[in-house]
């Protein structure tokens, strides 16, 4: 269920500085016409505090990782455009992926808006990778809305405008007399003529800088309105086009035999010749971190692949395991600054286990490599990389390889990484045919993307009612950011609100976290750990995990103040947008209410992405639920009730709004109770979604509810991940008072192991016999 509620229209207050500007943009020479857009970050103000102990504005308040991406993609925005056909459609190729967030679908919204389109003329497709885009093409950080709304929008508008000026000039008229109603645009005299018809016209010879002016909120009748995705029809009915859809021809089934540890590699394949005379079988040809093999279907791969013999070499995280990761993090921990002596304090430490950043869709590419020339295809969310490093890979120039971005079935951060498509390239070029590759189920579970173990130490001090102090001491494994966001802090060093010589993790820990409360002297420090496991900037990066120590803290210094855990947010709490957020999940979720021993309500807030949102959650901690058996599942605690209330700033798809917060309860959910990596000698023991217990139907919610606050904002904020850190702490936070413990190892259940691991080698199951028993 979900509740939006929409501000009065005020079309002088433009909060972010929108307004009624003219936005510039330029007609770039086509046949028809062609509109691209240039537009600069806007400006964010610091917000004021008023506790007794005020707290000094964070790093993240002042400029945050989305100003950071917004800053770096602004220089090129200009490159993107929108194309207007003869037949009156308009088509966009987006620099963004969809990965099933919606994307295509919001920026079919902006352009339809602003051209006075119907949304079915609008076609949305992905860019292949531009280097010319260079920053401007990067998904990730809950940004790709809050960095193109304004251009989109620009290009749009100018569109519309000169198809009106067209118009006006062919009809001997003035444009303010004309109108457009559904990409038609006509005179009171009866003369009218769609976009098609005027495309030709209105297209430029040569390259022309223009302006637009943007529309009023109070002129919108598409954005802030619940639309169904573009994409829905194909996607329920099964015509929607994955990379592994796609029909490249000779391109044939490839998968890869892979070591029994992280990042091994191949000295010896002992019997090539043999696996290769197997039925279908075509090529086998030894990759970087494996042995691919080629055939005529992916089940003789799988087949060719549990029957060779190959001698590994060493891994990065050999003998690596929960317990030694554990200890090494432990030993790297930061030291508190403010002992105490003076005051009362509260000391805690909090472990998160590994986490699997696998999504539904299993790592897939088609590649078709040749001496001069490469081609690829797959869901790459940073796609210039993508196409620097295979390029490297197979030794061509970068301008040789054609990248196209795929549409991907799910991502969590997965595809900020391109381990499918560089070794489709290297398979390709080994063999001198094109492949069509795919990882196992169990090959993205154990030589995937994980989000790194980490260690949290919250140390807080309060006196005479007030929270005079705050540490928190983030110790992680490192997480690797040679996707891309490293590289835009690097060139936009100059401008981030931080000092000293931080690495990309320390800086994107400082530009993502904040603390929402005044409680004094407030710091919060990331400290990183270097081996090599294979990790990633999973949905919300550090957030989920510092949010739930931190949040468990606030509960913590409620009950000795003797506050109930809402009032005492409330006194203490420094954003007006958190506070409404809560006072309105207090309202609808009924805090307080009396609830059976055993089961009990937690509350979280979380600010981030120039958003706000406060989650309620009531779970269920009475034997009876946590003793449920599950045939090889496992069960635990359950969450009855979830609620979610969002103030995005300006919500331009309430209806894609929706499905993202449930998607981030569901993540918070997950990653509090149940699913987690065990890692022993060096490698996951998780192999499939069957072992890793990611929120299942026995666990989900039976009532979750959406609240979309007012609009605060003229420009909507980053919302693909702002769900989940909240959720996260929620569930731990109701947890605790259920069961009268804090809780401080995460999941709760990552001590149980309630399946039997799938052997390390062949590094692939066999496939299902019936398709029913097994789903590996």
């Amino acid at each position: 269920m979900v509740e939006h509620h929409r501000a009065p229209e005020t079309p002088e207050a433009e909060p972010d500085g929108m307004g009624r500007r003219r936005f510039l943009g330029f007609l770039v020479a086509a046949p028809t016409l062609a509109v691209a857009a240039q537009v600069g970050g806007a400006a964010v103000d610091a917000p004021e505090a008023d506790a007794a102990i005020p707290s000094l504005p964070q790093p993240a308040d002042l400029f945050d990782l989305g100003d950071l991406q917004n800053l770096a993609a602004a220089p090129t925005s200009g490159l993107i455009s929108v194309q207007v056909n003869a037949d009156g459609t308009a088509a966009f190729a987006l620099p963004r992926a969809e990965v099933g967030q919606g994307m295509t679908t919001a920026a079919a919204m902006m352009i339809a808006e602003e051209m006075d389109l119907p949304l079915e003329k609008i076609t949305v497709t992905l860019a292949d990778a531009r280097p010319e885009l260079l920053m401007n093409q990067l998904t990730g950080g809950s940004n790709s809305v809050r960095s193109m709304y304004t251009a989109i929008r620009t290009v749009a508008a100018i569109a519309r405008e000169r198809m009106v000026a067209t118009a006006a000039s062919q009809w001997g008229v003035p444009a303010s007399q004309l109108r457009v109603d559904d990409g038609i645009v006509s005179h009171a005299n009866g003369k009218r003529a769609h976009y098609g018809s005027l495309a030709r016209a209105a297209a430029a010879s040569q390259t022309t800088t223009v302006t637009a002016k943007l529309k009023d909120r109070s002129q919108f009748k598409v954005l802030g309105t619940p639309r169904n995705r573009i994409d829905a029809l194909e996607a329920v009915t099964g015509r929607k086009q994955f990379t592994l859809d796609l029909d490249v021809p000779d391109a044939k089934p490839t998968m890869v035999a892979r070591p029994p540890t992280i990042n091994g590699t191949p000295k010896a394949v002992l019997n090539a010749a043999e696996v290769k005379a197997m039925p279908g079988v075509t090529d086998i040809a030894p990759i970087t971190y494996g042995v691919a093999v080629r055939a005529e279907t992916f089940g003789q791969c799988i087949d060719a692949i549990r029957a060779l013999k190959v001698t590994w070499g060493k891994g990065t995280v050999d003998g690596e395991s929960d317990e030694t990761v554990y200890k090494k993090l432990k030993a790297a921990t930061l030291p508190m600054v403010v002992p105490g002596l003076l005051t009362k304090s509260i000391d805690a430490e909090f472990t998160f286990a590994f986490a699997s950043n696998s999504p539904l869709e299993t790592g897939s590419a088609i590649a078709d490599v040749r001496k001069d020339r490469a081609e690829i295809w797959s869901c790459l969310k940073v796609p210039i990389v993508a196409q620097e490093e295979i390029a490297a890979k197979i030794g061509l120039p970068q301008s040789a390889v054609k990248v196209h971005v795929t549409t991907g079935g799910g991502s969590f951060g997965r595809h900020l990484f391109h381990d499918a498509a560089l070794e489709a390239a290297e398979a390709s070029k080994k063999m001198g045919k094109p492949v069509k590759l795919m990882w196992s189920r169990t090959d993205d579970f154990r030589q995937g993307r994980t989000h790194p173990m980490s260690v949290s130490r919250v140390r807080a001090t309060y006196a005479l009612g007030n929270v005079v102090s705050f540490e928190q001491r983030h110790t992680s494994v490192q997480t690797e950011f040679s996707h891309g966001l490293g590289e835009m802090i690097t060139s936009t060093a100059a401008k981030l609100p931080i000092a000293g010589n931080l690495s990309f993790a320390e800086s994107i820990f400082e530009l993502s976290q904040s603390s929402p409360y005044n409680f004094g002297v407030t710091t919060q420090l990331l400290n990183e750990i270097p081996l090599k496991f294979n990790t990633g900037s999973m949905r919300n990066i550090y957030s989920p995990n510092v949010v739930t120590a931190e949040e468990l803290v606030v509960d913590q210094l409620a009950a000795k103040m003797g506050k109930d855990p809402v009032q005492f947010r409330r006194e203490f709490l420094k954003d007006e947008r958190l506070r409404a957020t809560l006072e309105r999940a207090v309202q609808v979720g009924e805090w307080g209410k009396k609830l059976p021993a055993g089961m009990a309500q937690g509350i979280a807030l979380h600010s981030e992405y120039r958003g706000a949102v406060a989650v309620l959650i009531e779970i269920d901690c009475r034997p009876e639920t946590v003793n449920r058996k599950v045939r090889e599942g496992v069960t635990g605690p359950r969450v009855t009730r979830a609620l979610v209330v969002v103030d995005p700033g300006f919500a331009i798809n309430p209806r894609g709004l929706e499905a993202q917060m449930i998607g981030g309860l569901n993540d918070g959910i997950a990653t509090c109770l149940t699913s987690s990596l065990h890692i022993k000698d060096g490698m996951p023991l998780e192999g499939s979604w069957d072992n890793y217990f990611y929120t299942r139907e026995w666990n989900t919610p039976l009532e979750t509810k959406v609240v979309i606050m007012p609009d605060t904002s003229s420009n909507p904020c980053g919302a693909g991940e702002l769900a989940v850190a909240p959720a996260f702490a929620a569930t731990a936070c109701a947890y605790a008072r259920a069961v009268g413990k804090m809780p401080t190892t995460f999941p709760i259940n990552h001590g149980t192991i309630s399946f039997e691991p799938i052997p390390l080698s062949p590094s692939t199951p066999a496939s299902p016999t019936d398709g029913l028993d097994h789903a590996f």
